[in-house]
């Protein structure tokens, strides 16, 4: 069947008032404008996708250079105080040895907050090239770091734009990041996580392993452009969430960065076991967004549960992959470790297939204004999957379909010359049905087969205590102050997908 996921804007919830005012270039761009009319032409509402665009580098007035060569340092630290920084350029080269303490503490980044301090940013350009060496660090509860109007790049492998850990708050408006390394997504996170809240600008990633957006946080992005040219647009581990309002996703997942799955995907969702993000429900929510998909599948769900919400958004699937994939793959314990997911969509049309495998599970909740054209489970019964319409949704089969349990009404499901069988009893087109959703059941995380996890072993959960001094290892290291064997980016959270 075709796999072009095709989705029409039933409602449109944005308004002009949502384009908000940024540094420097502030138009829509071509692919946007062309979006705008198609909508327009469509059903004559307003179009989502007018995103806000970040500034050019020489938009920014530069008053001074702040640089640091020096491994595992920063060119500007605020610990413990409040400090602001306005119309500077950072220049950070230099790398760190200590892959966790990059990772998790802030050893080698360009700017770095810690210890309570509310660290002020605006109109910065920020350029790093070393390993290990992220651009703008907030690291532990109480520490703030409010960024705008300013563009960062970084060249180095396991070097992300922005980087939030140990409970952090990270505030970004309208900025422009660009990365090329591996392991290095434009919107980071590591362990212990944060709040991240993204408005406006562009985030760009080339780097194996290199998703816009790397979640062990709360991350919320609005009114932005996130593209990625070689790995997902979004991953989302553990208990965490991604959040995209108005936004345009651009993903093309063309390079493998492991081998634990055989799949390419847009949005991947799963669990590592490598201790870096607590074990939990994670959630991704698409609303008033188009995510252009290049290569593979769009959603991928493994080794964990998950909530997936979307609403009134397009979904262009230009791959050769489906809408929905859960399955086990080489994280988590063979026989525990497929995906259960929710779904969740409402004024929203999706066309695709969806395949549960054997050790996973699927609640499609189909509500109000949401009609979807696909087959679910094509070659036969699988994993549980109960299928839930409500509120006049419809469901139009593209192939047969197994599925476990349905509730509907009479007119919800149109077979189209197709078999839909419901717990190996075959559906009457026509008929009322009642059943009853799955209870999604987490993946157990008593051990981690076949490269589950890095190699060598994770330091502890807990953050250390108070702020890291410069350089020096906190407490709470990884034991022995030894880094995982093998390559940096083979390490690395971006890198665990």
């Amino acid at each position: 069947m075709q796999n072009k996921i095709v989705t029409k804007l039933l409602t449109c919830a944005l308004s002009a008032g949502l384009i908000l005012s940024g540094c420097g270039n502030t138009s829509v761009s071509s692919t946007e404008t062309e979006v705008t009319d198609s909508a327009n032409e469509a059903d004559g509402s307003t179009a989502i996708g007018q995103t806000v665009s970040g500034p050019a580098r020489d938009d920014i007035s530069v008053n001074e250079t702040i640089e640091n060569n020096e491994d595992g340092e920063h060119a500007i630290e605020a610990s413990g105080k409040d400090a602001s920084y306005s119309n500077v350029e950072v220049i950070k080269t230099g790398d760190s040895d200590e892959g966790d303490e990059a990772d998790f503490y802030g050893d080698n980044a360009a700017i770095f907050a810690t210890d309570g301090a509310t660290l002020d940013l605006s109109e910065i350009v920020v350029d790093t090239n070393g390993t290990h060496a992220n651009g703008v660090f907030s690291y532990g509860e109480g520490t703030t770091v409010n960024i705008s109007d300013s563009y960062i790049t970084t060249a180095g492998n396991c070097s992300g734009g922005l980087m939030t850990t140990g409970g952090g708050t990270m505030n970004a408006t309208n900025l422009t990041i660009e990365t090329s390394g591996n392991s290095s997504a434009a919107i980071r996170s590591d362990r212990g996580g944060g709040n991240v809240t993204v408005t406006g600008g562009d985030y760009t990633t080339s780097g194996t392993g290199s998703p816009v957006i790397y979640s062990t946080a709360d991350v919320t992005v609005s009114n932005a452009t996130l593209t990625s040219t070689a790995s997902q647009g979004v991953v989302v581990e553990g208990n965490n969430s991604a959040t995209l309002n108005n936004v345009v996703l651009n993903a093309d997942n063309n390079t493998k960065n492991s081998d634990k799955s055989d799949y390419y995907q847009a949005v991947m969702i799963y669990q590592s076991m490598s201790g870096d993000a607590d074990e939990g429900t994670a959630s991704f929510s698409l609303k008033d967004s188009i995510l252009n998909n290049a290569n593979g599948d769009v959603f991928f769900i493994t080794n964990t549960v998950a909530d997936i919400n979307i609403e009134n958004s397009e979904i262009n699937n230009n791959g050769d992959g489906i809408l929905l994939r859960a399955a086990a793959a080489g994280w988590g314990n063979e026989g525990s470790n497929g995906g259960q997911v929710n779904v969740n969509v409402k004024n929203q049309s999706l066309e695709g297939d969806m395949s549960i495998d054997d050790v996973s599970a699927m609640n499609l909740y189909l509500g109000e204004g949401a009609t979807y054209s696909g087959a679910i489970n094509t070659n036969g019964e699988a994993g549980d999957v109960y299928v839930q319409l409500t509120d006049g949704a419809t469901w139009t089969l593209t192939g047969d379909s197994y599925i476990t349990a349905l509730a509907c009404d009479a007119d919800s499901i149109n077979l189209n010359g197709y078999k839909l069988y419901v717990n190996g009893e075959e559906y009457t087109e026509g008929s009322e049905s009642t059943g009853d959703a799955i209870t999604l059941e987490k993946a157990t995380s008593s051990g981690a087969p076949d490269g589950g996890m890095p190699e060598g072993e994770a330091p502890s959960g807990e953050k250390p205590e108070g702020n890291p001094p410069s350089g020096e290892k906190p407490a709470g290291e990884a034991p022995n102050g030894e880094k995982p064997e093998g390559t940096p980016p083979s390490n690395e959270n971006s890198n665990k997908n």
